[in-house]
């Protein structure tokens, strides 16, 4: 199998010599470009097609993000991005995954030579993934921000039998969701489709530090339920959406017929922090055969265990099918243990969410 053609474009010269070392003994992947800004970058990539790029946010001349768009209007190329995720740059590094990026990698602003040699196997993992997704062609436009004076969510009206029943909603059956690559677009849909008065539900999304809270506000904005960065003793209500800090592990913990979660530090799990599988694994424990989980696009196999044990105490397990998933890793492994009920496409789910909680 030929090796994954990487182009990196970074104004920063340390990260673009580290690259370099980083990549020249490594048999999968080869380097066949760098440049200082997308200017320099687009004639080079025109005549030597890569199949993965690492880009920058802040660069002169022309910046990431609008090179990114440009790309997904144009000719989708997978995208990682490789910037300074503090401040602006974290907004600007979120509108990156919307226009299409499949993944993000802070780095720090300073000391970045040794960041780059300790983030080694990360950084080479997410490229091989990210060189395996299936970016879609997209539309050249701004993305939605919260603004901050959102309207007030006002819950849906309950309708009649003639078209969805009326629900009494005294069962409250958890739903939990682990996500990676990817999953940051997946989890807009999923959640987008979801009324007001949808199950509380608890998600684990790999992702950085100091960018969760900004992710799930702009989650908020967009959808029926509240969505919120999960903070420890938060209760999983009808209607919320709790999403696990970056850096934080989250289980789910249940008392006087209440759940709530717990958000905790501790060492990484499955090589990640937040891990899916200590959310899942906490799930099995409490809530057994009252819960739902879903296991959407990302690499790795973080949450197949987890969901195993799940699936093993009657939860309904569903997976996310291939065709959808940007990189299939995670839904795969479950799988592959014998731990998914269901395999369904992404416009699926918000449905297999509802129809579980018609059955409470």
């Amino acid at each position: 199998m030929a090796p994954i053609k990487v182009f990196v474009i970074d104004d920063s010269a340390v990260v673009r010599q580290a690259m370099m070392h980083l990549l020249s003994d490594n048999p999968d992947l080869v380097l066949i470009g760098t440049a200082s800004n997308p200017l320099v970058a687009a004639p080079a990539m025109k005549k030597n097609r890569p199949d993965v790029i690492l880009l920058d946010i802040e660069m002169p001349g022309m910046d990431g993000l609008t090179f990114l768009r440009q790309i997904m209007a144009e000719d989708p190329i997978p995208t990682v991005i490789c910037s300074t995720l503090t401040g602006n740059g974290s907004k600007v590094a979120l509108d990156a995954l919307s226009a299409g990026a499949v993944s993000i990698i802070g780095k720090p602003a300073l000391g970045l030579k040794q960041f780059m040699e300790e983030s080694r196997h990360e950084m080479v993992q997410t490229l091989k993934a990210a060189a395996r997704s299936k970016p879609k062609l997209r539309h050249s436009v701004q993305p939605r921000i919260p603004t901050g004076h959102e309207p007030a969510k006002m819950p849906r009206p309950a309708t009649n039998a003639s078209n969805n029943p009326v629900h009494t909603f005294a069962v409250n059956k958890p739903v939990v969701i682990g996500s990676s690559t990817g999953g940051t677009q997946a989890l807009e849909q999923v959640l987008a489709a979801l009324p007001a008065d949808a199950p509380g539900i608890a998600i684990t999304q790999h992702m950085p530090e100091r960018f969760t809270a900004m992710y799930a506000d702009r989650l908020n904005g967009m959808c029926q339920m509240t969505v919120k960065e999960a903070k420890d003793g938060d209760r999983l209500e009808r209607g919320v959406v709790l999403i696990a800090p970056g850096g934080r592990h989250m289980e789910l913990r249940k008392a006087a017929g209440q759940y709530y979660v717990k958000v905790f530090d501790g060492p990484p799990v499955n090589r990640h922090k937040p891990s899916v599988d200590v959310l899942f694994r906490s799930t099995a424990d409490v809530a057994g055969s009252d819960a739902l989980a879903l296991i959407l696009t990302g690499m790795g196999d973080d949450g197949a265990r987890g969901m195993k044990l799940l699936h093993d105490r009657g939860a309904r397990t569903i997976a996310q099918d291939e065709a959808t998933c940007v990189v299939f890793g995670m839904p795969m492994e479950a799988i592959k243990l014998k731990a998914v009920d269901d395999v369904l496409p992404l416009h699926a789910m918000a449905n297999a969410i509802m129809r579980f909680d018609a059955k409470a």
